[in-house]
Parts: structure tokens; sequence; C-alpha cells
């Protein structure tokens, strides 16, 4: 396989940090109040500054777009998000990229606000159907909306498939119960039915298999 997987798995959030012939692409940048742990990370797999080329963010919440401006300062990679999200990414508020708002910003980030949340605009926008290969990353984009409306995954050629918050592995493997939209998730499962995925790599919990979704 051209390529290998490094988990980064802090404060209930995982990263993968991939490692191709021509460098390293990051899925999501987790918690920036786990930036040291981080950093280790990419020293102990060889990612140098300059090595890493892209950072997907799954979707624009913070717990998984906080080391966002780190690696773009520190490590010289482009950051790409989908246009539904893009706003959240900018103003903090993770509403933004939600059809259904709720009070829970209002204490959230009134309370962690300064400790968590790092906002920033991002280089690339990326849409469903676009090849990473330029970032010498052999994958697409899938966009799989129902946690957010511009929630993507990436599907590489080989089948392995990070998704994000899309599916979760708490308990079970199955779709995220903090839902924004029924009807467009039961949409996205089967959307990715009619792929080939061999491996599922969620953004909370475990790796599984397709045939596990609950």
């Amino acid at each position: 396989m051209p390529y290998e997987i490094t988990t980064f798995a802090r404060m209930g959030v995982n990263c993968y940090l991939i490692k191709t012939e021509n460098g390293f692409v990051m899925v999501d940048a987790g918690f920036n109040l786990a930036r040291g742990a981080l950093k280790k990370t990419l020293d102990e797999a060889g990612c140098k500054p300059g090595a890493l080329k892209l950072v997907v963010l799954t979707h624009g919440d913070w717990d998984h777009t906080g080391n966002g401006v780190y690696l773009r300062r520190k490590y010289g990679a482009k950051i790409a998000i989908h246009q539904g999200e893009a706003r959240a990414l900018e103003t903090g508020d993770m509403y933004a990229s939600r059809k259904r708002k709720g009070n829970l910003p209002k204490l959230v980030f009134g309370l962690f606000r300064p400790a968590l949340v790092r906002t920033f605009k991002p280089d690339i926008i990326i849409a469903d159907g676009d090849d990473l290969s330029p970032f010498g990353f052999n994958a697409r984009v899938i966009h799989t909306p129902g946690h957010t409306v511009g929630s993507i995954s990436i599907l590489t050629v080989f089948g392995d498939f990070f998704c994000g918050d899309f599916l979760t592995n708490g308990d079970k493997p199955q779709t995220n119960s903090f839902l924004d939209d029924t009807a467009e998730m039961e949409a996205s499962v089967q959307k990715i039915k009619g792929l080939e995925i061999k491996r599922i790599y969620p953004g909370h919990g475990r790796p599984f298999k397709l045939d596990e979704l609950q």
C-alpha cells in the first residue's frame, strides 16, 4: 500500500495522518489543547515543516478544527473544507453549518471559546467528487451531510474511508446521534453503500467495516 495511516486520538477525537510517497496529508486537526501531543506524533512520523501538503477538515466543529491555524503556520499545509462549513470555520459558530439552531453555543462558547475555538479562513474549498491526487493522495471527496450541511468524507482508491462525524463507533458503529437532518443522513448512508469501502475511520471511536454499521 503506497501510504501509511497514523491515528492521532486525544480528548475523544480522532485525526488521521497519512504518509504518502510525496509527503503527508491529514484528515481533521483535533482540539488545539492537544497540540503538544499532535506535534510529537508528527515528529515521530517524520513529518517536518513543508512535508504536510494538505489538511482536510471533515466539518467545521471546533473539536476537529482546533489545530488548523497551527498546522498551516508551522508545517505549511493547505487547509481544505466544504463550502457548507466555511462560515462555521471562520466564525467559530458550529450552528452556522446546521439547519437546526439551538441554545448550546450560548453556553459552550461563553464558557470555553477562549480555550477551544480558533477561527480562520480555509485555503481550499472542496466539493463532492474532488480528486486529491494533486496533493499526492490518491483519494476523493464524498459529500456526506446529515451531521452538518457540509460534512464530507474521504475515500481512497484502496477503500479506506475517513468519515469525520458522519459515522461514529462508541458502543457500536452507527450514524452520529447529533443529527442536523435525518433525511440527509439516511441518504448519505445509502450513498456510501454503493461505494467500494473496506475500512471506515471515524472521528470518534475505533475503525470498523461497512457491514458492521447499525
